[in-house]
């Protein structure tokens, strides 16, 4: 169980770009960040494009003036200056602007937390794995979902054969909230995420389902795709070339076929999360909704519900525990789970501790490389007509 105390000898000197008052996503890093204040502390920020704003908003969590900077390059520029610079940054910027910075961060020394999607190309997040192994740091990805513990119990049942050989998987993230153009023309974060030149070759895809793909490969580690199909559609004509609505269809290379499908325009949908792992004994399904139950459905028996934080559960699930089963956890405790795996890895990395590294699970760099390795298949499939394509 978590209950605050250290899990390194002293919390990291951390920075954040972008993620400002205007910024949907920036308060989810700051609560998981600083949930337990023996892992990060947030000291300095380039939060806002808007020099201004930006520095009147870091004022307003507790940075002082003179570490609100105009922009990242002048934060790593001036930090590393300081004998209490920076040692970790969190980019919470569009998607065409993480491979630049993640970059700029791992050339001034600084361990990384960026934003999924990673990057645009596989080919840039190889680049960026070899500059980090070179440099000696950590890139984190937030995927915020996968710091939910049942996870970990769904990744130790299939492990331990409890639901016996996988034979298909279903996968849905799905929202209804841009089932009209409204949003894209009154809300700034929604209009970059339809425009390739930022948001990059897709918007769901990228946005919503990497976070279930990684999902379903932290569950099923050893579950490699042989090939999928992806059609996708701009059900918004006006989002076009980039979808709003999407399928997948894979297969994989033990025989097990899987299913996902990712939409912003599933009208009245305010939380279609789920993931459905179905075996040949029996099944898993976890809904976002319900995120402390989890489904186990065993043939020929009564349906079992699984509660977060009761002791039946894995050791591996128990030890993300915060608040007790009498008491509902959600994805603040999520996100909260991942940013102390990325202190743990952090301070691991520094001191060499390769075995540390090695057991530890969370959303790294490798994670990141192969959500892109996803999404640009899903791509090529869906860009050759919904064909079939080999996973490359």
């Amino acid at each position: 169980m978590l209950n605050g105390e250290k899990k390194i000898a002293r919390p990291f000197r951390w920075a954040m770009v972008g993620g400002g008052r205007t910024a949907g996503v920036g308060y989810k890093h700051r609560t998981g960040a600083l949930r337990d204040n023996t892992a990060f502390q947030l000291v300095a920020g380039a939060f806002d494009i808007d020099p201004v704003r930006g520095e009147d908003f870091g004022v307003n969590v507790g940075v002082d003036e003179s570490r609100c900077y105009p922009d990242y390059k002048t934060m790593f520029t001036e930090e590393v200056k300081r004998e209490d610079g920076i040692e970790a940054v969190s980019i919470a910027t569009p998607n065409g602007t993480h491979y630049e910075i993640t970059k700029a961060a791992l050339e001034a020394g600084l361990h990384v937390v960026c934003e999924k999607p990673l990057f645009f190309t596989v080919a840039e997040a190889q680049e960026i794995k070899e500059l980090a192994e070179e440099k000696g740091k950590i890139v984190g990805v937030t995927y915020g979902f996968s710091g939910n513990q049942m996870m970990l119990q769904m990744r130790a049942m299939v492990e331990q054969g409890k639901i016996g050989d996988i034979r298909i998987v279903e996968l849905q993230y799905t929202h209804g909230f841009n089932a009209t153009d409204k949003a894209d023309a009154i809300s700034e974060a929604q209009k970059w995420r339809v425009d390739p030149k930022i948001a990059g070759p897709s918007f769901v895809l990228g946005d919503l389902s990497t976070h279930t793909y990684y999902m379903s490969q932290l569950i099923m580690p050893n579950m490699k795709i042989s090939k999928l199909l992806c059609d996708r559609q701009s059900i918004v004509g006006s989002r076009a070339p980039l979808e709003d609505n999407a399928f997948v269809l894979m297969h994989y290379e033990n025989g097990a076929v899987g299913r996902l499908w990712t939409s912003s325009v599933d009208a009245g949908c305010m939380d279609g999360h789920r993931i459905r792992i179905v075996g040949s004994k029996a099944s898993l399904e976890w809904w976002d909704s319900k995120p402390n139950e989890l489904r186990y459905e065993v043939q020929g028996e009564p349906a079992q519900t699984l509660i977060r934080a009761m002791p039946y559960l894995d050791e591996s699930c128990l030890a993300d525990e915060r608040l007790g089963a009498l008491h509902q956890e959600g994805l603040s405790d999520a996100w909260a789970n991942i940013y102390l795996k990325f202190a743990v890895a952090m301070d691991a990395k520094n001191r060499g501790d390769e075995e540390t590294l090695k057991n530890l699970v969370y959303p790294d760099i490798n994670a990141g490389l192969e959500g892109i390795r996803w999404i640009e298949n899903c791509v090529r499939s869906a860009d050759a007509g919904a064909a079939w394509v080999e996973f490359e």
